[in-house]
């Protein structure tokens, strides 16, 4: 993670590859329904319970400018929490269980660009959080805001409509989850089955209104430098770091002309979570390609590839350049860097108060389940 004038429909597209996942090396079956937690988080369901429930009830009633789905989204949140509240607590096995559904979806239409929905979640998760403002605290994966108009019409948002469809098979079958929950796991999902490092996650976002919802303007824009991405990663709370790891979310994935306005992939992989994104930065040699879209680069020898304006930044801005190369380099390191980044950005606009254990979990991928 010099330039031309695009108009909203190309703007933003950082973060707007649909992407895809690798093979896995074994067959998945591990989809079930939620069955009553033995284990609980009792008290802290029970006072959310009934914050959420009261505060829903009066703003429902006092508010003139309260519109038919607000309301609608109000009974679905306190029907949510009180479902935890009255009938049971979701534990972390319940919530294995959805990590699983999830991995059951992801390849399940092999005609979706590389094969994957991966990517396109990875994406979801993404853009659901970040919209962070720490200056007001605002925006984040709390709400789930992208379910309302006009975020969700959003030039960076284009596309998304795939992933929220698809997650909502998962939302019918287990719908005591929230949708900010239930986006940002689908994020960890992705990276973790597409062979990604570890994503510490932990439950407790809850569902908010049109309201809530934030303006445009707050997710990248592909098209601009190293001033642009700092703005945009500092008001999120990112250093120069954090903001070449996140980048490398660009190993998944592509941009499409209908979305985006850019086209092609990032890499040779683009449904296997590696490094490759930062060795290709720097192994190949990269020129700017001739065509009628957004300004672009493409690789001089296959011209199969393509970096945006704000990846080719990363070999040219001295701070980001040292970070770019040490992940190009190693691996492991960028696994690391990113796993924490990516955990911090999934948690952004949630209040620690609202999380249901002190400390992430790390889920187990349909491997190791398999394994065990």
């Amino acid at each position: 993670m010099s330039l031309s004038v695009l108009r909203a429909p190309l703007r933003r597209a950082f973060f707007s590859a649909t992407p895809r996942a690798p093979v896995r090396t074994t067959f998945r079956k591990f989809s079930t329904p939620p069955t009553t937690p033995k284990s609980s988080n009792t008290l802290l369901y029970t006072s959310l319970g009934a914050a959420v429930a009261i505060g829903a009830g009066l703003y429902v009633y006092n508010s003139s400018s309260a519109t038919a789905k607000e309301a609608a989204t109000t009974i679905k949140s306190v029907t949510q929490v009180v479902k935890s509240k009255t009938k049971f607590t979701p534990t972390k096995e319940d919530y294995q269980k959805v990590y699983n559904r999830i991995a059951d979806l992801l390849d399940e239409n092999g005609e979706y660009d590389d094969g994957s929905y991966g990517p396109v979640l990875v994406r979801l998760a993404w853009h659901s959080s970040g919209t962070y403002d720490k200056n007001d605290n605002t925006g984040g994966s709390n709400y789930a805001t992208m379910r309302f108009d006009p975020e969700a019409l959003h030039a960076a948002n284009n596309g998304l409509n795939i992933a929220r469809t698809i997650m909502e098979k998962v939302k019918k079958e287990f719908d005591w989850i929230s949708y900010g929950d239930l986006w940002t796991l689908a994020g960890v999902v992705a990276i973790q089955e597409m062979q990604g490092p570890k994503i510490p996650w932990r439950a407790g976002r809850i569902d908010g209104f049109a309201k809530d919802a934030t303006p445009d303007g707050r997710l990248p824009d592909a098209t601009q430098g190293s001033d642009h991405l700092r703005n945009i990663f500092y008001r999120m709370g990112f250093n120069d770091q954090e903001i070449v790891a996140l980048s490398g979310a660009h190993a998944l994935g592509r941009c499409h002309t209908d979305r985006s306005g850019f086209e092609g992939p990032w890499t040779f992989s683009p449904t296997t979570f590696t490094n490759d994104y930062f060795k290709l930065l720097f192994d190949e040699k990269w020129v700017w390609k001739k065509w009628n879209g957004p300004k672009q680069l493409e690789d001089k020898k296959t011209k199969s590839l393509m970096m945006l304006p704000t990846d080719y930044v990363l070999t040219q801005d001295k701070s980001f350049k040292k970070f770019a190369k040490a992940y190009a380099d190693n691996q492991e390191v960028f696994f690391q860097d990113f796993s924490k980044a990516f955990s911090k950005l999934l948690e952004l606009g949630v209040p620690q108060s609202q999380f249901v254990s002190t400390e992430p979990w790390e889920l187990k991928t349909t491997d190791e389940q398999q394994r065990k």
